[in-house]
Formats: C-alpha cells, structure tokens, sequence
C-alpha cells in the first residue's frame, strides 16, 4: 500500500525553539503554587555538592517521596518543599533562580529545565510544544499570526529523522503500532491542515476533524479486527479531497446552534477542578470577569446568563476574532501538539478504549471551555477586549486545569456521564452559539457592568 504523502515535506513545527524566558519581568512565576519533581540524577547531584550557604539551602529545600506514597505511571522521586506562602525556597527576591544564577541550566531539575516546553514524539519525529500556563509561552503562541507560514517548517532532513517509508502495511497488527507509525506522520499532518484551513469557519474545521476521527476510528477498527476495508491511503486521499472540494458543506448546514447547552457546559467544566485543584488569583480573576461577562448576579437564570453570553459574543468575542483569527487557529495547533493529537500522550497506537474519536472529544471540549471563558471575558471587557486579556485569560485557565494529573480522566468522565462524547453533542460544542450575528434580540441587551 503506497503512503499518499510520500516524498511531501512534513509539518514540523519549530516555534518553540524561539521561546525565551523573561524572568523577573513575567507577571507570574512558575515557582508558585506547583510541587516541583526532582528526577533521581539530579537529587544525587544536589547530595554531592560541597558546603556552601545555597548548598545547604538546596538540600534542605529538596525531600525525598516515600517509597509507595504515589503510584501514577511516573512515581516521583523527590519534590521540593515550598515555603509557607507556596513559593520555591530557592526564589531571590527578583523571583529569580538561585540554582540557576549558580549553577546555570545544568544543575536543574528536568522539569525546571524543559518548562513550558512539552516534547512529543510522532512517527518518530520529536517535536516541542509549550504549555501556555507560561504567559509568556502563551505570548508567543497566541499571538504569532505567521506560526503555519510554509517558512517556519522544518524539512524532514533538518530533523535529523529516518526517511518516510514509501509503503506501509495496515493489517490486524494494526493496533500493536509498528504497522501505524509509519502512518502517524500522514494522518497528523491532515489533522495540521484541516486546523489550517481557512475556507472554513473555525468551528466547521472542527466539524470536519471530528468526521475525520470517526473515520479513522472505523478504518483502524477495522484493520485491527483483521476485516476487509478501505485502506488508510485511500481514506486518506479521499477525505483531503472531500475537505478542499467543499462536499462535507451540506452536512453542516442544519447544524445546531444551541447557546444554552453549550454554556451549561462550559459553566460546568469551568468548575471541573475547583475543588480538586487550588484556585490561584489570576485565575479567579479570570472567572470574575468571566461571570461578570455573562450577567451573573443574584437573580440570574440561564436564560440571562445565556442572552448576555449570545451578546457577548456577537458584540465583543465575533469582531475581535474575525480580526485575528490565528489566536484560537494557534491554540488548537498548539494542543493538538501538546497532546500528540489523535494518538494520545502515551507512545502506542489507540487501543478501542482509547480512540482517536476519544481524543477528539478531550480536544473539543477543552477548545470550547477556552472560548467559553473568552467569550464572558470579552462581555466583561466590552469594546476595550484586547490581545492581552486572551492571553491573561487563556494563561491562568491552562495553568489552573493542564497541570493537574486528574484533569483528563476527569473530563473524560464527565463529557461520558453527561452523553456529550457523541457527535452531535460535541458538534453543539464547539459550533458558534448564535446563527446570526447582527439582529437577533441578544445583541440588544446591555453590556453588563
């Protein structure tokens, strides 16, 4: 079976290579408020350092992880204890690194070293993704209207990476991965141009990565099961050509608009992690003006709530992106690298429990809950909605949810429970939430206070 995109130029992003620090001058710290892992080699190289006032404070401010007192896929060695306001001991007074100033990069933790960077593997390619609880890693990210500028891509012999195959069996080993990796590049990139396309609204690319999906899932399935089908070139080629000749556009027509669902979601998933995670103040600044933004008050029903959310975005959220629609387009970019999209963060190809139509729905969901806030942000904000409220907004809502190791299960349990894992439930989701921007009653109400 002959690989369809043999011999093209793979997306490689390298935007990540650009990130840079700014330390003292960041309006957060990634010092504050995390437990901080400290790998085995580095927490032995802190032991053997000679006696010097930061040495002893080092090591007293690293403690080892009692054998059997965590049990998650990565057990952690030693952490290092914060001190009594949640900060790292090791802070100076400029929230600048003792180590680092010292020591310099070397004698770093992993995790301090390679923070906000996020290193994924696909098809054997490394690539870098940052999380953008950094602001200044959200900065870049949003806010770079040339981040998929042909440009900007690595070729493959950059890369440092084995030729692509010419051909590569699908077969029932399908699901054991050798015979998907020489796929997973192919099957990616799709994923890079569907986001990309800009023939389509935002929320229909969606649309059609969640097609895709589901495709790809029978295609797979039914590979793995040993059945005849269509073989992944062929599907390949033919949604890619389905996609630029519009032939999916009558099947998004009568599609719902359903403001209400989708806000009950949001309003749902917004309180997800709130008694499980911390609520640090920039994000509660964020959840103020986010309910603030959509009418809350002590006799709010979700009928208001979801009148002043329609107005909101008709009036604030619709013209501000309309002006720069490579802020979300980079955000879903960036997660779908961050998470190694469709194929999930471990290095094996989907089991059944683990779809790439599962992938999709974390993917959509946690897409409509960033819009979701950004849409109350901007009603809040009014005309005065600007770049930096998104990235302040999308900032502390990532550092509140991606960092916390329940965060996944969690909304995958609740989008399972709530029946919003079906196609349609997670197309309301990401859809607009008004058919119309301009005369519908909504965009007459006041802008809340």
């Amino acid at each position: 079976m002959t690989n369809p995109h043999a011999g093209e130029t793979p997306l490689i992003l390298r935007y990540a290579e650009s990130f840079r620090c700014i330390g003292s001058a960041c309006e957060d710290t990634c010092c504050h408020g995390w437990r901080v892992p400290v790998d085995r080699d580095t927490y032995l190289r802190y032991q053997d350092l000679p006696d010097s006032p930061l040495n002893t404070l080092i090591r007293e401010s690293v403690e080892r992880v009692p054998e059997g007192e965590n049990s998650g896929k990565k057990p952690l060695f030693a952490i290092i204890r914060l001190d009594s306001e949640r900060r790292c001991p090791l802070l100076t007074s400029d929230r600048l690194c003792r180590i680092h100033l010292e020591y310099g990069e070397a004698l770093l933790p992993h995790t301090c070293a390679t923070y906000p960077r996020v290193i994924q593997s696909i098809g054997g390619i490394a690539e870098t993704a940052l999380t953008l609880s950094c602001p200044e890693a959200a900065r870049l990210v949003l806010l770079d209207s040339a981040l998929l500028d042909p440009e900007r891509l690595a070729s493959r012999a950059e890369s440092g990476a084995d030729p692509e195959p010419s051909s590569a069996p699908i077969s029932g080993d399908l699901a054991t991965k050798p015979a998907l990796d020489a796929w997973m590049r192919p099957i990616r990139d799709e994923v890079l141009k569907i986001v990309a396309n800009r023939d389509y609204p935002l929320w229909q690319r969606l649309f059609l990565l969640g097609i895709f999906c589901r495709r790809l899932d029978a295609v797979l399935g039914a590979a793995a099961a040993g059945e005849a089908s269509r073989d992944l070139s062929a599907f390949l080629a033919d949604f890619h050509a389905a996609v630029a000749s519009g032939a999916l556009r009558s099947s998004m027509q009568t599609l719902p608009a359903e403001s209400r669902t989708q806000l009950d979601a949001v309003l749902h998933l917004a309180g997800l992690m709130l008694r499980k995670s911390r609520v640090e103040p920039r994000f509660l600044e964020c959840i103020q003006a986010f309910t603030a933004g959509i009418g809350n008050g002590p006799n709010a029903t979700l009928e208001s709530l979801c009148a002043h959310y329609e107005a909101a975005y008709q009036r604030y959220f619709a013209p501000f992106f309309d002006r720069h629609p490579h802020v979300l387009e980079n955000y879903l970019v960036n997660t779908i690298l961050r998470l190694r999209f469709p194929f999930g963060r471990d290095n094996n190809a989907p089991e059944p429990e683990r779809s790439v139509s599962r992938q999709f729905a974390l993917v959509a969901a946690q897409f409509a809950l960033i819009r979701g806030l950004l849409i109350g942000v901007a009603g809040y904000h009014g005309e005065r909605f600007a770049a930096e409220h998104v990235v302040h907004t999308v900032q502390a809502a990532s550092k509140h949810f991606e960092h916390h190791v329940e965060f996944l299960t969690l909304l995958d349990s609740w989008l399972s429970e709530k029946g919003l894992n079906t196609a349609r439930a997670l197309t309301i989701l990401v859809n607009e939430p008004v058919t119309e921007r301009v005369g519908s009653p909504a965009a007459k109400l006041s802008t809340p206070p």
